[in-house]
């Protein structure tokens, strides 16, 4: 009996040790969120990409799709959304975030943390508000017309391409993620605007997967494909690692200087070349997509990750808060992890064939479209 007494003594004696601890931990994450709204503007800019009335938006918004605590020393939904502003913002690893003098919480703590934010970003309602593909005639026109005034390229609904992001070797399936630059990774489609706005992600891939293949197994090739056979002209723009189809035109490779056909590829890659000056803003906003950035979670999660970055991307361009200038040596480091798709070689057969033919004349439309209007 003794025994029985002492042991239970001992039991409570460390429950109220583990209690203490926590609500200390609580109370400094407390004072360290109240440290960060303390913050000016623009440093608290530079932490967390977002302003502060933005990150309060943000925080009302999320807090609906967050999971409520009934214990006494549950983190609050702003402490949580700061940690995880913080882990996407830095790429630094999860302790380290956790131990900064913002928000000082256990390594647990951040790790759940950043995945209840990533999955409250990652809710159909959140996706479908912050990124959105044109579902009208009125919306596709809008944004055909953004190209047209930047750029003069004609029926551009968008500009599309993929970049590698780094995770840790999956438990399964790992043939899927090991790329041709020897490290896991997923290939993560993405299509965009003239003004830089994600309007379709696709990080569904793992790594091994060639651009090509992704974009065939799109619901967006599928739509595209569908509004063509009602006879709206309207196109993508992709290199020529992608297949040319009348609703996604390729630059022509190797083209006659001099000719109609280099002066359209050269509109091509002007045009074209936004969806990589997206990318970079997106990984130098949300570092921790950077091909040297290795994301220690699972490959789900990854994904989910990739899209919620993709969200807050939108968000901060939505009130066109600065872009944050990525050092050269992280631009080239993850440039040098990307994988350049060879071009796909320009032959078919049946239906391959005939949907090639047609992209040629849809391509070679757009060439003398160019070559016959009037230039600066």
């Amino acid at each position: 009996m003794a025994r029985a007494v002492l042991l239970i003594e001992a039991l409570e004696g460390e429950d109220r040790i583990y209690q203490s601890r926590t609500t200390a931990r609580l109370r400094r994450s407390l004072r360290d969120q109240a440290k960060a709204l303390e913050l000016s503007d623009s440093e608290f800019k530079a932490h967390y990409r977002l302003s502060k009335k933005l990150f309060q938006d943000l925080c009302t918004e999320l807090k609906p799709y967050m999971v409520a605590s009934r214990r006494k020393t549950k983190i609050n939904v702003e402490c949580k959304v700061l940690t995880a502003l913080s882990f996407y913002a830095t790429g630094s690893y999860q302790k380290p975030v956790g131990m900064s003098y913002l928000h000082g919480l256990c390594q647990a703590s951040v790790s759940n943390a950043v995945k209840e934010v990533t999955m409250a970003l990652n809710t159909y309602n959140m996706l479908k508000k912050y990124i959105n593909f044109p579902g009208t005639r009125q919306e596709r026109q809008a944004i055909i017309n953004g190209f047209s005034n930047k750029y003069g390229f004609p029926g551009c609904l968008g500009c599309i391409d993929s970049t590698h992001v780094a995770m840790i070797r999956p438990t399964e399936h790992e043939e899927r993620f090991f790329n041709r630059k020897h490290y896991h990774s997923r290939n993560v489609q993405i299509i965009c605007d003239s003004d830089l706005n994600i309007i379709n992600i696709d990080a569904s891939f793992g790594g091994a997967t060639h651009d090509a293949h992704i974009w065939k197994n799109s619901q967006i090739s599928q739509h595209l494909q569908e509004l063509h056979n009602r006879g709206e002209a309207v196109w993508l723009l992709g290199d020529s690692g992608y297949p040319l189809r009348p609703w996604l035109l390729t630059p022509i490779v190797n083209a006659e200087p001099g000719s109609a056909y280099e002066h359209y590829s050269n509109m091509h890659c002007l045009t074209r070349n936004t969806v990589e000056r997206c990318i970079g803003v997106l990984k130098a906003r949300w570092r921790c997509l950077l091909a040297h950035r290795v994301l220690h979670y699972n490959h789900h999660m990854v994904a989910k990750i990739i899209n919620a970055c993709a969200v807050l991307h939108n968000i901060c361009n939505r009130h066109r808060l600065p872009i944050p200038q990525l050092p050269r040596s992280d631009i080239l480091e993850d440039q040098n992890n990307q994988i350049p798709q060879p071009p796909l070689q320009g032959v078919g057969v049946g239906a391959e064939q005939q949907l090639l033919a047609s992209g040629r004349q849809q391509r070679e439309i757009i060439v003398q479209r160019l070559w016959s209007a009037p230039r600066p």
